[in-house]
């Protein structure tokens, strides 16, 4: 629907069912104005009001307010004011004395184009023709749910129907275009489009707020460095594992804290699932007979893992901050990772002796027989980084002596666990030192509750370039 324009001259937008507008109504009476008035097409009385009956005007003029009294000139809107404002209205009329009887400012009330019950209808009515994607009709008898189901659209559990008003809706998220291409999507190479992410995010269930950090996550796994291709034909049960930092993670209701890499919030796990189902849905990124996805076991993160860093009280910078994002930027890490293993030091007194009890934990990542093959994730819980905070270690001196304490002479490598070798190179025999993880193959990351000594190590996959590589996007608007 085009755009409807407005009358040069004084216009006033007004509804009946709103105090502030019949107190100004007679007013109307006493200069010339177009009046638009939203519901009733008797009010005012004795003006010649134009029924807004379809809220046109007042969707495509942005009336948030009524009475909103504007000025137009060649067809331009130069001026506005909302709600009573005495002084302002009769700057706008240049009636110097009007309302005199009336009170310097009353507010006015809710234009009913921004009725929380009429937007997305509204939206969808006149700003619907952005959306590009194709329409699945429904008959009456069909249950949305289950036809999603039998399309094979699902994760294996229920979805959020993208209907027009719900994407519309999530566009209002983002600045960004909504055929701007955000990247492409393997296995089938497809190109998405952030209007394809935000049907994606709707079905996940996320908020509009949610759809930037949705974005930067799809960016970041769909690089040739992360290598969404190979995590998904992998046998080994891993998949994205989104680490969020900036303060904007608590704006938008990312957690942190206790019970971080498990259920109950939103944000933590609609934001990873949209993920998940942009690279099911768009990139052809399916498990099952026939699928892509070869993964021998599996782990439920796979729906979906997706969680912030505490920053607030860490003891080291933070993750992105680690991967050269400046302070105050929101940002992502993806990972490709398999399900979190709890590592429990209930008597820990010192960081040397943790980094002792965590390396231990780390050397069976995902076998102790094999070096510098895989990378991990190590998620300090926040009572063992109080240990590491009280020794004054930073960043780098923790991981660098858990590096220490992971690394054995070659020949020990090659013993393997028990005796039995895996597959180690010979050449690794002379080696005095050889670390279980490459450089930059272990992550750290602060979070988790504040009960218990607890931390969890999340093994990764093949590391480098024959495998995935982490990958840290900012977050947009």
């Amino acid at each position: 629907m085009s755009r409807p324009g407005l009358p040069d001259g004084l216009v006033v937008v007004v509804k009946h069912e709103c105090a502030t507008c019949e107190m100004v109504a007679p007013l109307l009476t006493t200069f010339p104005a177009t009046v638009f008035t939203q519901d009733d097409p008797e009010f005012p009385a004795g003006v010649a009001a134009v029924h807004d009956a379809d809220l046109a005007v007042s969707w495509h003029h942005d009336i948030e307010t009524v009475p909103t009294l504007l000025r137009v000139v060649d067809g331009i809107e130069v001026e506005r004011t909302e709600g009573w404002r005495r002084d302002d209205w009769r700057r706008i009329t240049g009636i110097a004395d009007l309302g005199a009887d009336l009170p310097v400012m009353r507010p006015g009330c809710g234009s009913l184009s921004v009725d929380p019950d009429r937007v997305d209808a509204l939206r969808a009515r006149f700003d619907g023709g952005v959306l590009r994607s194709r329409r699945i009709e429904l008959a009456d008898a069909e249950d949305d749910l289950e036809v999603m189901f039998q399309r094979d659209l699902t994760d294996g559990l229920p979805v959020v129907p993208p209907t027009p008003e719900r994407v519309l809706r999530m566009l209002t998220g983002t600045t960004r275009p909504a055929d701007e291409v955000v990247a492409t999507v393997a296995p089938d190479l497809v190109a998405v489009s952030v209007e394809k992410v935000a049907i994606n995010a709707v079905m996940a269930g996320c908020l509009p707020e949610h759809l930037p950090w949705v974005l930067a996550a799809v960016e970041a796994v769909c690089t040739d460095e992360f290598n969404i291709h190979g995590v998904l034909c992998t046998t080994m049960p891993v998949g994205p594992v989104v680490v969020a930092n900036g303060p904007g993670t608590a704006a938008v209701g990312l957690n942190g804290s206790a019970n971080a890499l498990g259920q109950g919030v939103r944000a933590n796990m609609t934001i990873g699932r949209a993920v998940q189902l942009v690279v099911r849905n768009v990139g052809g990124g399916r498990p099952g007979p026939g699928g892509i996805d070869r993964a021998t076991h599996g782990n439920p993160g796979k729906l979906g893992l997706c969680f912030a860093e505490r920053e607030h009280d860490s003891p080291f910078s933070s993750l992105a901050a680690s991967r050269g994002v400046p302070t105050g930027r929101n940002a992502v890490t993806v990972f490709a990772g398999e399900g979190p293993r709890c590592v429990v030091d209930q008597k820990v007194r010192t960081a040397g002796d943790l980094a002792t009890v965590l390396a231990d934990a780390l050397m069976h990542v995902h076998t102790p027989k094999l070096a510098i093959a895989f990378d991990a994730m190590l998620v300090l819980g926040p009572e063992h980084a109080r240990v590491v905070a009280e020794a004054g270690w930073d960043r780098d001196r923790f991981l660098d002596e858990i590096h220490q304490r992971c690394a054995k002479p070659g020949r020990d490598w090659l013993a393997g666990a028990g005796g039995i070798a895996d597959g180690m190179p010979d050449f690794l025999a002379e080696a005095p030192s050889v670390p279980k993880f490459r450089p930059g193959g272990l992550l750290l990351v602060h979070a988790g509750g504040d009960a218990g000594l607890f931390s969890a190590v999340i093994g990764g996959w093949a590391g480098g370039a024959m495998g995935s590589e982490p990958v840290t996007r900012l977050v947009g608007t």
